[in-house]
């Protein structure tokens, strides 16, 4: 999972140009553009250089316990054998904001709230064509109506890019590209695993007996590493993308930006704290292809761990051994990832660690063009 570093971004009609003097943009067709640059708005963020701009001008100890997901209770399993499922989640994303990340949120979350045009063109266009054809236009006319809610859509379309889109411009010095390309490596030995599994919820036991003889039981998600960018921006470096629940993560080089429905967050390499660890986890579904079987149990166990012979579709279970990454910061990031695989995760705290030590302490320099 290695990564690019562009020199160019294009959004719509406009094209973003960096330069050792700054940012520039051209808008135009091939053979023929008119530009403009680099003056302008930008700021520069810590090491290496960050670049903004809008579109339009101005190790935790490994678990003795198993623990398995959640599955039908059969009926005669008696209630209050294991406590509530706790949701396992992340604050809103207006609480995880690093001092460092607030300008550059303010433009995300500013964009993000603008309405889309293009839908309401769309459905006028078709409501218009539609009465057009229920009042027997002429064919002339409603080809007109036609081409031009057409037209109106694509130019709705395309202002609405030019609207929303943040355009976030990266200039790395060697060192800091190798440190950033540590992270794709390491991600990409995350995304290699048979299976990953984002853990959304946990609760206790109270009668192991019933549950595999498991001390706590989770329920969990599937969910991948990959290579994306976040809605509405435009980047000249790949950034690395996993969901979590409602929210998405996006590794970017200074900072993870939190991505929900309601907006945008950050939390800096230098707050963000990365945990990995085993645990035995009890599989009730096909057990991956990388994974480590530790163990076998039952799904309904007596007190000398064998199987209880009073349930008829008791069956035997195995246990793995999986990897843990626990994700988490003071402004109220808090997320579990489960790997298939053990020895994946290391390196991925390696590199996220020699990111938070090459970002600035003293804060963030911003500086604006006149």
């Amino acid at each position: 999972m290695g990564f690019y570093l562009r020199k160019s971004i294009s959004v719509g009609p406009l094209r973003f140009n960096l330069s050792k003097s700054g940012i520039g943009v051209s808008a135009g067709v091939t053979g023929l553009r008119f530009g403009v640059g680099p003056r302008g708005n930008y700021v520069h963020m810590g090491r290496g250089g960050l670049y903004y701009r809008a579109t339009l001008p101005p190790s935790s100890s490994p678990r003795s316990s198993p623990t398995q997901p959640p599955s039908p209770i059969a009926p005669e399993i008696p209630s209050g054998t294991r406590a509530p499922l706790e949701e396992i989640e992340s604050a809103d994303v207006s609480q995880i904001v690093d001092s460092s990340s607030r300008e550059l949120l303010n433009e995300l979350n500013r964009k993000q709230a603008k309405m889309r045009l293009w839908p309401v063109v769309a459905i006028a266009s078709v409501i218009i064509l539609g009465f057009g054809i229920s009042s027997s236009w002429p064919s002339w006319l409603l080809g007109i109506f036609a081409v031009a809610g057409a037209a109106g859509t694509y130019v709705a379309h395309t202002r609405d890019v030019l609207e929303k889109t943040v355009v976030l411009f990266y200039n790395f010095d060697p060192d800091m590209e190798t440190t950033y390309a540590q992270l794709h490596t390491a991600a990409s030995q995350l995304a290699n695993c048979a299976a990953a599994w984002h853990i959304e919820a946990s609760g206790k036991v109270h009668d192991r007996k019933y549950h595999a003889g498991a001390s706590d039981l989770v329920r969990r998600k599937n969910t991948s590493f990959r290579k994306a960018e976040p809605p509405y921006v435009k980047t000249n470096i790949e950034t690395i993308a996993v969901g979590v629940g409602r929210q998405t993560l996006y590794f970017f080089p200074d900072r993870v930006l939190v991505y929900d429905q309601n907006g945008v967050g950050a939390v800096g390499y230098q707050e963000l704290r990365i945990e990995v660890g085993a645990t035995r986890f009890i599989e009730s579904v096909s057990v991956p292809r990388d994974a480590e079987v530790v163990d076998r149990t039952w799904k309904y166990v007596n007190k000398s761990g064998g199987p209880d012979k009073r349930f008829k579709d008791n069956k035997e279970l195995p246990v793995c051994r999986y990897e843990e990454i626990t994700l988490s910061s003071q402004s109220g990031l808090n997320e579990i990832l489960q790997l298939s695989r053990c020895g994946a995760g290391n390196g991925f705290a390696e590199a996220i660690s020699s990111l938070g030590k090459k970002m600035p302490k003293e804060g963030i320099s911003v500086a604006k063009a006149a």
